[in-house]
């Protein structure tokens, strides 16, 4: 029998082992297995057992350790796994090991932690003790509160002293005990499992759930409605059903941040257990919450992409809120997409998977469009609440005072005077966006990156926002001497100042990841914002979505010209995206709701659509664009980036790699290279970058071109000073 393990390395391929000397007899596809690799040993995961090697027998080393008795990886996942490893032509030992907990990587047992806890003895009582003995009756006492155990922590934390326990078990007065977390169950039968009636469904919504419920096996869904429009509840009885099915519901979210605010709302309606699954909790807690996952004790999860990964007993319903966010694609590593794998995952479970959006990617959009999915629509707000009015405020020949024109101060006058609140948003973090000297224009660069060093006022510094290199704000220009360095252009910290001189009674928060970094601090603001006080809310794309502000009248773009003219492709949708989401903060509840869009480009036919005509008409519009193009959804991509340390070395490897490929005649038919080119940004934390698209009208001679050129890079005389990494289907072309 011999072993053939993923082990995570950049290697596209697998490694035969001999069987461990000692350890169990029988071995699973799926367990972690401890091998010798070089000079190090790792933890790999089998993938299946052989009774043949390209290798001799004896050349074979044995592994050192099989670590579970039962896969870790189950089948469902081990074939996500391997699938995903293929389709993002990624290898195969890397990607398995994302999928497990960072403890499980480092070879840990799959098992909960066990504590010891300490209760009173069956018999005990305070009497027993001598009333000059007050420490060991409080402490007696306080086992007695707590018949299920406590902890040493916990009891010091009550006031008792954990020391005098031993003198306690000594006497037959207390006893210790190995406990493990286990989650809280309730009867998961009928009603039962709801802990709050749900709310009154309009017709949308309503046919929206039933459509959900009467899904027989797997049935993609995309769920259109427009911000405000109740698709949570949609979720929230969607779940139900599941949950009285006694079957378990995986959410996905894109952003850590949104993450507590829908498990509150969860653990409001139901009684089971709800776990969160996302980068901020412990590895322990990640472990923890991944094992009540795969026993079923956990009912509902509720993650960021990561979470597509963790395994499930009893699946019954998969929902990915917010489809179309960047977030849910990983942009360095294994880069998968949480989207299109919670797809692959629904399909082998066989159940429906619900992706939801007011903005959806239009690669969604056109699956819904062409049958593929089902597509339902939520055309208005919940209760009485009235889309907002939208503006496109031309501010041409207006003079703007840090991004704030005119007619938009008087806006906002108006508006706090009504004793509502105002957003503002500006994707545009810092004080000022570039430090220029005033007498020869040279604006202070980062000197490991093409850009502007942000300037930052609180605490004062000069900040690269791509490489995070940090300098203290230069006193003279480095080109001429001069001493006349301004600020160019806005942050939020500029507008926030700004407002404050405007508006000197009125609170001005800001909300972007600078005045959030401290624990709480963003919940901290969203209180003061629910209290209903009037004040005004400048922020970066963390106001975009998820967010309820009942009081909110006013939303006002500050530059709703970033976007419209990007080389990216997708540019146009991403803006399109993001304006709806930001206008869905207005009028949310019965106070009418009013977006103001201040813009260079009042005109553009492609705004003009988005606003006057909707997010449906300009996303048919976007498609037609794409069709003529040949761009996805109508085609497929690969970027192929590369990056050294030297200008030119990147863009000279994946030159000599498409004419190899092309004097070979490599390629498939079907197949086009073209670049290589520099990238967007060509120089990021001192490295050179590049990169080569690789497109072809359908997806299969797509990935066999990717095998012939993976072959190519790797045997490449110059692959060991260049680095290169592959992203298919990418979503970012910087």
């Amino acid at each position: 029998m011999i072993f053939r393990v993923a082990i995570p390395t950049p290697l596209y391929r697998l490694f035969d082992y001999r069987p461990p000397i000692y350890g169990p007899e029988t071995a699973e596809p799926g367990c972690r297995v401890r091998v010798p690799f070089g000079r190090r040993e790792v933890i790999g995961v089998l993938v299946s057992l052989e009774t043949e090697s390209d290798f001799p027998l004896d050349k074979l080393k044995p592994a050192l350790e099989l670590l579970d008795t039962e896969p870790v990886l189950t089948a469902d996942l081990f074939r996500l796994t391997s699938w995903a490893a293929h389709y993002y032509q990624h290898p195969i030992g890397d990607a398995m090991q994302q999928a497990l907990p960072v403890l499980l990587r480092q070879g840990q047992p799959a098992r909960f932690q066990h504590q010891t806890l300490w209760q009173a003895a069956a018999d005990a009582a305070v009497d027993q003790l001598s009333t000059r003995a007050e420490r060991q009756r409080e402490l007696l006492s306080l086992l007695l509160e707590h018949p299920q155990g406590i902890s040493t922590d916990a009891l010091r934390a009550e006031g008792g002293n954990p020391t005098l326990l031993k003198t306690l078990a000594d006497k037959g007065l207390a006893e210790s005990f190995e406990h493990h977390p286990v989650l809280t169950h309730s009867d998961d039968r009928g009603a039962d499992v709801l802990r709050e009636a749900p709310l009154t469904l309009h017709d949308e919504q309503l046919a929206a759930v039933e459509a959900v419920n009467q899904a027989q096996g797997f049935t993609p869904i995309l769920l259109e409605g427009v911000t405000g429009s109740g698709k949570t509840e949609v979720y929230l009885q969607a779940i139900q059903r599941c949950l009285e099915e006694s079957k378990q519901a995986l959410v996905l979210v894109p952003e850590i941040g949104l993450t507590p605010q829908t498990i509150a709302r969860f653990k409001a309606r139901f009684r089971v257990p709800v776990l969160a699954l996302h980068s901020g909790m412990t590895d322990r807690q990640r472990l923890d919450a991944w094992l009540w996952a795969r026993e079923g004790s956990a009912r509902i999860l509720i993650g960021t992409r990561s979470a597509i990964f963790t395994p499930l007993k009893t699946p019954g319903l998969i929902i990915v809120d917010e489809e179309h966010d960047g977030s849910f694609k990983q942009q360095d590593g294994f880069r998968y997409h949480a989207r299109d794998l919670a797809i692959f995952r629904a399909r082998e479970h066989d159940i429906p998977i619900l992706l939801g959006s007011a903005t959806p990617s239009l690669e969604t959009l056109h699956n819904a469009l062409s049958g593929r999915f089902q597509h339902l629509r939520l055309t208005r707000r919940a209760g009485n609440a009235k889309p907002p009015k939208f503006e496109l405020l031309d501010i041409r020949q207006q003079t703007l005072d840090a991004g704030l024109s005119p007619p938009l101060l008087k806006r906002i006058h108006e508006h706090l005077a009504r004793d509502t609140q105002v957003l503002l948003f500006l994707n545009r973090r810092g004080f000022s966006p570039a430090l220029v000297c005033h007498d020869c224009g040279t604006p202070v660069d980062c000197t490991r990156c093409d850009a502007r060093m942000t300037l930052h006022r609180q605490p004062p510094h000069l900040h690269c926002h791509h490489c995070d290199r940090q300098t203290p704000i230069p006193r003279h220009c480095a080109q001429c001497g001069s001493g006349q360095l301004r600020p160019a252009g806005s942050g939020t910290e500029r507008v926030e100042d700004r407002l404050a001189v405007h508006f000197p009674d009125t609170p001005i928060l800001r909300v972007d990841r600078d005045s959030t970094q401290r624990k709480h601090a963003l919940e901290r603001i969203m209180e003061q914002v629910h209290q209903g006080e009037p004040c005004i809310l400048v922020g970066t794309q963390m106001l975009a979505k998820g967010h309820h502000f009942p009081r909110v009248t006013l939303v006002a773009i500050l530059d709703a010209d970033a976007g419209l003219f990007s080389a990216d492709f997708r540019g146009m949708e991403k803006t399109a995206q993001l304006i709806l989401q930001v206008a869905g903060r207005a009028g949310r509840a019965d106070l009418p709701g009013e977006v103001v869009l201040q813009t260079f480009n009042a005109d553009h036919p492609m705004l003009n659509t988005l606003v006057h005509a909707g997010y449906d008409a300009f996303a048919r519009e976007e498609l037609q664009l794409r069709r003529g193009g040949h761009l996805p959804p109508f085609a497929h991509h690969c970027l192929i980036r590369a990056e050294a340390t030297r200008q030119g070395l990147a863009e000279n490897f994946l030159l000599s790699l498409r004419e190899l490929a092309q004097q070979q005649q490599l390629l498939p038919q079907g197949a086009q290279c073209i670049g290589p080119f520099p990238s967007l940004m060509e120089k990021r934390a001192g490295l050179f970058r590049a990169q080569l698209l690789l497109q072809a009208g359908q997806r299969k001679p797509l990935h066999q071109a990717l095998a012939v050129l993976i072959g190519l890079m790797q045997a490449h005389p110059e692959a060991r000073r260049v680095r290169w990494t592959l992203d298919v289907d990418p979503i970012d072309s910087y």
